[in-house]
């Protein structure tokens, strides 16, 4: 399977390097296709420049969750498909032209950016006829449409990863409802379905156990007789109540009970301002149910 999957390959890239391979005498075509694929001889440092088009092009439209299987593979494929046409054709980008070095300084010439359609139809050593092909491959395609594709295989690239099923957002739209949304999309953060982080679970259970539960319901009380109270003067009053039962290091996990007590308070003072059912008992309940999720 996987030898036929290297030969099926084999056979895309001789037909995508039409430009040189096919005008090239039999001997010399298996060194164009090591040309193409691998490191120059006693160059080491060549896989920099290839592992960087990894970050610049793969990574930007994959991401980098890891996929596995034939459906993974289906839509790798399509989405390629769509990336190839996109980059080479509507995507400029720099090349460097020269260096100079003055003294520790280095200054750096690149060359205006262009597309890599742009640099073959320019270049000398393409013939004619394959230049006319390009110019016509590219006035029958849509960037926007090219776009759209990418973004429907990002979406099911994401659905893989995270074993959904559902395509949401623009990628399952039509391209009207597509082109129209584009103003827009910046405002919902990331729009690449493989770059969209996970959302977070909340930290609701307990590592230990609460040494304030037993005497939270006296805490209550005296911040209803003193409201100003602050956290270190109830602190300092259960461990003269109750010496050698609280030490200095829990004084913190009161500070944040009581920060939490006050947030609640305040939120029932502010719905009661705007007339809305909110009862101080719903309020005290909020308060014990909400710091109960804190350590």
């Amino acid at each position: 399977m996987a030898n036929r999957i290297s030969k099926h390959a084999r056979e895309e890239l001789i037909r995508a390097l039409r430009v040189r391979y096919r005008d090239s005498p039999r001997n010399q075509r298996t060194e164009i296709l090591d040309k193409f694929t691998r490191s120059r001889a006693y160059r080491k440092n060549d896989q920099a420049w290839i592992e960087q088009k990894n970050g610049a092009v793969i990574r930007r439209f994959v991401g980098h969750d890891r996929y596995a299987g034939v459906v993974a593979g289906q839509v790798l494929a399509h989405l390629y498909r769509a990336v190839r046409l996109y980059v080479n054709f509507f995507q400029p980008s720099f090349k460097l032209l020269e260096k100079e070095k003055h003294g520790a300084k280095m200054r750096k010439f690149y060359e205006k950016p262009r597309t890599p359609c742009e640099r073959l139809l320019s270049h000398p050593a393409v013939p004619d006829e394959v230049k006319e092909k390009l110019e016509l491959q590219r006035r029958t395609l849509d960037p926007l449409a090219l776009l759209q594709r990418i973004r429907e295989q990002q979406a099911a690239l994401a659905a893989l990863a995270s074993r959904e099923n559902s395509m949401t957002g623009p990628a399952g739209d039509s391209l009207e409802q597509f082109m129209k949304q584009l103003g827009e999309l910046w405002r919902q953060g990331e729009v690449r379905a493989t770059h969209r982080a996970s959302p977070k679970k909340v930290h609701w259970w307990r590592t230990r156990k609460d040494p304030f539960a037993e005497v939270w319901p006296n805490i209550l009380l005296w911040l209803q007789d003193t409201p100003d109270s602050t956290a270190k003067e109830l602190f300092q009053r259960l461990q003269k109540e109750q010496p050698g039962r609280f030490p200095d290091v829990q004084l913190r996990t009161l500070q944040r009970r009581v920060r939490t007590w006050r947030h609640v308070m305040a939120r029932g003072l502010v719905y009661a301002v705007l007339e809305t059912p909110f009862s101080s008992a719903d309020v005290t309940q909020q308060g014990l149910d909400k710091v109960q999720t804190l350590r």
